[in-house]
């Protein structure tokens, strides 16, 4: 981004959204531009994007069942080989390393296509690392009570207004495996989605020139799409923590507490509705 342009952005939002020396090196070629948008697409098509297509594809099928929305169920985390569970721990832990491809795939891109800054690792620009475990830990845990109270509530209000399905978060077969199984895979859905999501797409995005409020409006659209599935109280819900964690991001400019945050909420999510479950307490 050129000077006039920084100046007339930092005029335009000021604050928190303006400009910084922490913002990665700009692009300013055209052609180099819409290479590096071009590059998003095919990240976002070989990840979260094909998500987002299909859980389109679900809410649609979903909405033309003769039953409303809310009497429907979204189950996550099943077995794949029930009664199998050396085959099904097989299964699990594929679907867990796997999606994790493409994690590798978007900060290989980041370290050797148009590097955000020389002669720094894309780890350690979109604050992936360990340079400050106590305050990531403590960012995510309040991150992850400020979100993970009122979107429990509001999954209640969407589930009772009818604009959302019943949620089965874990469906798991009790085998002493299941809980940790549960917690990779709460940890895998965190790095997936902000590494993504927010430390590479903002990145990408700021390098071709989009503006701050650009950036984390469309990533936090997409991020609500390919929660569809759930229905649009998931879609809804996911568009108002994508905005908050990516505010957080812009803030901070380190990616390890949305990690945190998210593994949180989706660990209690599994692990709570696993043990809830089988104590016949029902969601």
């Amino acid at each position: 981004m050129s000077t006039p342009a920084i100046a007339a952005e930092r005029k335009r939002f000021g604050g928190l959204l303006a400009p910084s020396e922490r913002d990665p090196a700009p692009v300013t070629e055209p052609a180099v531009q819409r290479g590096l948008r071009r590059e998003t697409v095919l990240v976002l098509g070989v990840s979260l994007g094909s998500s987002a297509v299909y859980a389109v594809l679900s809410i649609i099928e979903k909405l033309t069942r003769p039953v409303p929305l809310s009497q429907q169920t979204t189950a996550m985390n099943q077995s794949a080989t029930p009664g199998r569970p050396w085959l099904d721990l097989a299964y699990q832990l594929a679907g867990i390393v796997l999606p994790l491809v493409a994690v590798a795939l978007a900060l290989y891109l980041l370290n050797h296509i148009h590097r955000p800054a020389v002669d720094v690792r894309a780890g350690h620009f979109v604050g992936l690392d360990r340079r400050e475990p106590v305050r990531d830990l403590l960012r995510g845990l309040g991150l992850a009570a400020v979100i993970g109270i009122p979107g429990l509530g509001f999954y209640f209000l969407a589930k009772a207004i009818g604009i959302n399905t019943q949620v089965s978060a874990a469906n798991l077969e009790a085998v002493w495996w299941s809980a940790p199984v549960l917690v990779l895979a709460a940890i895998e859905n965190a790095l997936l989605e902000e590494v993504i999501m927010v430390g590479y797409l903002f990145t990408r995005w700021r390098q071709t020139g989009w503006s701050w409020p650009l950036v984390i409006g469309l990533s936090a659209v997409i991020r609500g799409s390919y929660h569809l599935y759930q229905g649009f109280g998931g879609f809804a819900g996911n568009i108002v923590m994508g905005l908050v964690l990516g505010l957080v991001f812009v803030r901070t400019r380190r990616v390890m507490p949305l990690v945190v945050c998210h593994s949180i909420l989706d660990i209690v999510a599994f692990v709570g509705y696993s043990v809830l479950r089988a104590r016949g307490v029902s969601l």
